[in-house]
């Protein structure tokens, strides 16, 4: 971020200054105090509006179209929520709609992190459970006093099913769409009664998502499929090395470029807006910049480990420390010492960032897949001077996000609004970034070295635990560091450490905070993306050193945990655990908790020479209520698919503070052929619904990386794997 004049030199802002200067524009963004990452406990839901006026709208076509206050980005949460109004509000399946519901956080607050509106950390079915099932039970009891009133008979002489109210002698009947205006006008029930599990309908069962058949025809409406009249399409020549400001440019070439109509500098670079997209890229492409590099990245990934090696050499933050690992670790019999190194990564999903920005005289519409309303919302008003009441938000489904488009300083929202302010507001602002842009300057999974020692005592049990990690922070310098760092120690950089599921005594966490100008946000799953592979590749080198079977070592560990014993056994018992692998085959293991959710993943791989593919993910997972088994065996299939590329290949690496990589073709997502057969065993549950988009990325690394030990007999620590890597 930069504060510049039109084409004078521009000076770096920081984070931290960029929150004081926009508080003081536009009003201070306060959130509230519930931790996004660590929302275990029930009790940290509180209670939700549940009026059906500001959820559903039932046309008299009998048509039901929930507001959601969720976003889509393919993870089937708009269908989940649908289905908990449906189920209580006995609503034909068929018959229900999505729509997005308007930035207003008064009435569509996430009740997990708020008072904000927004979508993430795996909150969505825990954050929904109760409320969305409150909304279709109080629209429910609407309509039975509408109906009642009208056919004057008793309230429970009526009966609702399949979207059609009648007397339970069939005297009368009438569907939701006939009475909607009279149930609609009824007073909302100050308390309802929800159903039981043995009366759900939907809740539980497979159904097909609602937004399947609009995605397959290509009727559904993306960003990038917004056109509004008169619209100029911008894309932003931004610095190659990180926090690399314009000290000068010459716009000449690409006024001469044909369709180019305007060329203005922003605080992130410099802006060519033209009438399409391609004359966009041309005119780009023919700007000269001057970079001003004095206060840019220019260190390359390996240097930047180095450093982080050399920050080990003093001590760090204690992010937890129980027992005496030290004493702990005298005692052992056998240590074991390791380092892993994990890539930044980039998010890289299918639809690019985009948006359109729309100035008028009485404030500003936006049409983006915004995951983080609030946050866009935000960033708007601090940009044009607004106050919340002038900026209206159209939410659009997103082609994929794992993090990216929820950013919590609304990078690409902050450039649209800032070139259309720079252009007076002349025409709307279609910002387009090409994958090219977003994946050499873009935000990233934060580069991170871990450093662990760990021990065994004579009886092969664990003896101490003295653990180093080395990340940048996240949350620090956002809306949400109150929240999520606390005496220097961001949450999200220690868990699935510091929470770990294990029983572990003698236990010390040291954390070290490092710093770059490289831009890193959560990606999916975020610290558990890489704690998680710490974790289970330590632990099944434990249990081989101790003889042991890595499943009862496991077990062990969690004697006193019977939803996660269960998990772990399931995906043993189903995957074959024990049985003899031929030559070159391998199987592992690997279990872990995050976003609420119990996830253990038996994987068999193949090693051939110096490569290695897999072959069978058998996976059980504890989500509590599975609201829709079949979304849910989706988000395990396809974190599987997101991550192995992380495993194969993927990297985003520095030279001289330049990112070498550039798109699909030397950032490779998985593809058709690499997909191992997956098999998703779901344990039956009422508990209280947890995350599922995140939980399947972290045991994945782990369980392949233990398989292909138990063929080569070499640890991969780092990622992506080498198996020609000794560990």
């Amino acid at each position: 971020m930069a504060i510049h004049s039109q084409y004078g030199r521009t000076q770096p802002l920081s984070r931290r200054t960029f929150l004081k200067s926009t508080a003081a524009v536009a009003g201070a963004f306060v959130l509230g105090t519930y931790l996004p990452l660590d929302h275990r406990a029930t009790a940290q839901v509180p209670q939700g509006p549940f009026d059906p006026n500001v959820f559903l709208r039932i046309t008299p076509d009998n048509i039901v179209t929930l507001l959601s206050k969720k976003f889509e980005m393919g993870q089937g949460v708009t269908t989940g929520i649908a289905t908990l109004v449906a189920d209580e509000l006995d609503a034909d399946w068929s018959l229900m709609r999505i729509e997005y519901a308007p930035n207003n956080p008064a009435l569509y607050n996430n009740l997990v992190f708020g008072p904000v509106m927004a979508t993430g950390g795996s909150t969505s079915m825990l954050e929904t459970w109760t409320q969305m099932r409150q909304v279709g039970a109080a629209t429910r009891a609407m309509f039975v006093k509408a109906a009642a009133a009208k056919w004057g008979v008793a309230e429970n002489d009526i009966e609702v099913a399949a979207s059609v109210v009648r007397t339970r002698d069939g005297a009368h009947e009438a569907t939701l769409g006939d009475l909607a205006g009279e149930a609609m006008g009824q007073p909302v029930p100050e308390t309802v009664t929800l159903k039981q599990p043995e009366d759900w309908k939907l809740i539980g069962k497979r159904a097909p998502r609602l937004d399947s058949v609009a995605k397959t025809t290509g009727a559904a409406m993306f960003a990038l499929d917004t056109k509004r009249d008169g619209e100029l399409i911008a894309m932003v020549k931004r610095p190659s090395q990180f926090g690399a400001t314009v000290a000068s440019f010459d716009d000449a070439g690409a006024r001469a470029v044909a369709g180019v109509v305007e060329v203005v500098q922003i605080p992130q670079g410099v802006a060519v807006l033209a009438n399409d997209t391609w004359s966009a890229m041309r005119g780009r492409d023919a700007l000269k910049v001057v970079w001003d590099a004095s206060q840019a990245e220019t260190r390359s990934t390996a240097q930047i480990l180095e450093s982080y090696r050399q920050m080990l050499s003093s001590p760090g933050l204690a992010a937890a420390n129980r027992g005496d690992s030290e004493a702990a670790l005298s005692r052992a019999v056998r240590t074991i010492e390791a380092e892993f190194t994990f890539p930044f990564l980039a998010h890289a999903p299918m639809e690019p960032l985009n948006c359109t920005l729309e100035l008028k005289p009485d404030g500003a519409e936006l049409w983006s897949g915004c995951q983080l309303q609030s946050i866009d919302q935000f960033a708007l008003m601090s940009v044009l001077g607004l106050q919340p009441e002038q900026v209206t938000i159209h939410t659009l489904p997103g082609g994929g996000s794992f993090g990216r488009r929820g950013n919590p300083l609304a990078d690409w929202t902050r450039e649209v609004a800032a070139i259309a302010k720079a252009i007076g507001g002349r025409a709307p602002v279609h910002l387009v970034w090409t994958r090219e842009d977003d994946i050499k300057g873009g935000f990233y999974r934060p580069l991170v070295l871990h450093k662990v020692k760990a021990g065994l005592d004579a009886d092969g049990r664990l003896s101490g635990w003295q653990h180093s990690l080395v990340s940048q922070s996240i949350f620090t310098g956002t809306p949400f560091e109150a929240m999520a760092v606390h005496d220097g120690i961001d949450h999200s950089s220690v868990e699935g450490v510091v929470d770990s599921a294990y029983a572990i005594a003698d236990f010390d966490l040291q954390l070290y905070n490092a710093t770059s100008p490289v831009p890193v946000l959560w990606w999916r799953s975020v610290g558990h993306s890489h704690t998680a592979h710490v974790m289970e590749t330590m632990v099944d080198e434990l249990a081989e050193v101790a003889g042991k079977d890595p499943v009862q070592f496991r077990l062990d560990m969690l004697a006193d945990k019977p939803r996660d014993v269960a998990v772990l056994k399931l995906a043993a018992g189903l995957s074959g655990w024990g049985e003899a692998m031929p030559s070159g085959k391998g199987r592992g293991v690997a279990y872990h908790f995050s976003f609420g959710t119990r996830v253990a993943y038996v994987a068999d791989v193949t090693v051939e020479g110096g490569s290695w593919s897999v072959d069978r993910i058998v996976a059980a997972v504890d989500c509590g209520v599975a609201v829709n088994p079949d979304v849910v065996t989706a988000q395990i299939e396809g974190a599987i698919g997101f991550a192995l590329s992380s495993l194969m290949r993927n990297a985003i690496t520095l030279d001289n503070g330049r990112v070498v990589e550039s798109n699909f073709d030397d950032y490779e997502p998985t593809r058709i052929r690499e997909m191992p057969k997956v098999e998703v065993h779901i344990v039956p549950s009422n508990e209280w619904p947890s995350g599922i988009g995140e939980p399947g990325v972290p045991p994945l690394a782990p369980a392949i990386g233990n398989a292909i030990a138990a063929v080569t007999g070499r640890r991969l620590r780092s990622l992506p794997f080498d198996v020609g890597a000794a560990g």
